[in-house]
């Protein structure tokens, strides 16, 4: 099946029909129709498989895509033109430029956390830059896969765009072919399964992961404010987020009034029995369930708060706020579930030198209304991106990059950055014949 797929799509690639620009801008269209005509369906298949409503995903998954197919319809003219760079002396009577180029065939691979948009966003600049594109969703996320698949199968033809369906043996099988680009958003171990596979044939990743995102929340910044954007951000989708806070770092001041205003900004969200809040979302299966509660159960750390009692029937975690060590199991991997937690330093230098001796994350977030501390953060950690006074906020924004960075992934897009992903760059330079004796003289004197 793969690779007659992949045998199919660069037949067509090759008619040089994906490649042309109005061809792009349908196709862009047309998603966007699927978008508005068809979201009920892609938001039912979302909330049977998170139990996620509708209108937080709606607003999570569906309204940025549609606001990014208007940004790339607004812009594509603009970045697919060619852009002209400056000349050098031996250059002045010629044209040098780069021309943007479709790469071809591309892999798409996605996750279930968030099944509709981790195909989407990338899926908009990998047509905008005029390739063909296999997708294969997650499994995990059975209902949303189906969706797409009967979807994309209407309304795009298979030697275009189109679904592969399946775990493990499918993934396995397509990664065997050969693609020229592939897209991946997941975790780590799967990525390096991934990268071998396209070392075979010299094919270039993008790869978005996770990594345990830190919180500095500093004496200066207010307490309630940021509380209540932490958990916004830790237990959004239950704390199944890629970019969520996966741990904070605070001073001992800080602590006691941070706790009291995260119990206070989760009641406000969920209510008092948060098992019955409908704004509460699950753990996605029973496999993550239990690695979650298996963690739960080896901790050393004490409970500052528990917002209920964990429920396998029902897949559920409460949120649960933790007075962690850096030694404790929930700071040795990425959490992704609604465990918070909480590690006391002296100062900011203690929390630099904390988040230094990880892994470098996907996203990093730092409280503080002190200027001069927000340029020491930024210069002396490393993450993918960084949301100051804030959490997640930054992936919203489609002029910034979105990316990871070492650990946490590889490559970027958003905006014009993923269009530039997509498209190999090619560097040209047109020369006329006139001249011809002026450039011998400059070689000449050059001595080359």
């Amino acid at each position: 099946m793969g690779a007659e797929l992949v045998t199919l799509q660069r037949q067509y690639f090759n008619t040089g029909a994906p490649t042309e620009l109005k061809h792009r801008k349908k196709a862009l269209q047309t998603l966007r129709k699927i978008l508005t005509i068809d979201v009920n369906e892609i938001l039912d298949a979302v909330e049977a498989d998170l139990r996620r409503q509708k209108g937080v995903t709606h607003a999570l998954e569906i309204a940025n895509a549609i606001v990014e197919i208007d940004y790339y319809l607004e812009h594509l003219d603009e970045w697919a033109a060619p852009t002209y760079v400056e000349k050098t002396l031996t250059t002045a009577l010629d044209t040098p430029m780069i021309v943007k180029e479709s790469k071809g065939v591309v892999l798409l691979i996605g996750p279930w956390n968030y099944p509709a948009s981790m195909i989407l966003l990338p899926l908009i600049p990998i047509i905008a830059a005029g390739n063909t594109v296999i997708i294969k969703p997650s499994e995990v996320a059975e209902n949303t896969a189906k969706v797409f698949d009967r979807l994309f199968t209407k309304y795009f033809e298979k030697r275009y765009l189109s679904v592969v369906l399946g775990g493990v043996p499918e993934t396995t099988e397509l990664l065997k072919e050969r693609f020229d680009h592939i897209m991946y958003t997941g975790c780590t171990p799967v990525a390096k399964i991934i990268m071998t596979a396209a070392a075979k044939n010299l094919t270039p990743v993008t790869l978005e992961l996770g990594g345990k995102c830190p919180v500095v929340v500093e004496d200066d910044a207010p307490a309630d404010i940021a509380a209540k954007r932490i958990a916004w951000g830790k237990w959004l989708n239950c704390g199944q987020t890629c970019l969520a806070p996966d741990y904070i770092i605070t001073t001992p001041s800080m602590k006691s009034k941070l706790i009291v205003a995260l119990k206070s900004a989760l009641t406000e969200f969920y209510g008092t029995d948060i098992q019955k809040s409908k704004d509460y979302s699950r753990i996605i299966n029973t496999r993550h369930f239990d690695r979650i509660n298996s963690l739960l159960e080896k901790t050393k750390a004490p409970i500052l708060f528990k917002g209920g009692e964990v429920d396998r029937n029902d897949l559920f975690i409460p949120p649960i706020i933790l007075d962690a060590h850096r030694s404790d199991i929930f700071m040795e991997d990425e959490i992704f579930g609604p465990i918070l937690p909480i590690l006391t330093v002296k100062d900011l230098d203690e929390a630099i030198s904390v988040i230094r001796s990880g892994e470098k994350p996907l996203a990093a977030y730092y409280f503080t209304k002190n200027s001069g501390k927000i340029d020491k953060f930024l210069n002396e950690t490393s993450s993918g991106g960084v949301t100051i006074n804030d959490v997640l906020m930054h992936i919203t924004v489609d002029t910034l990059p979105f990316g990871g960075i070492g650990h946490s992934g590889m490559g970027r897009y958003r905006g014009k950055f993923g269009f530039e992903t997509f498209s190999h760059e090619k560097g040209v330079l047109k020369r006329g014949y006139f001249g011809e004796s002026l450039a011998r003289f400059v070689f000449k004197n050059e001595n080359f």
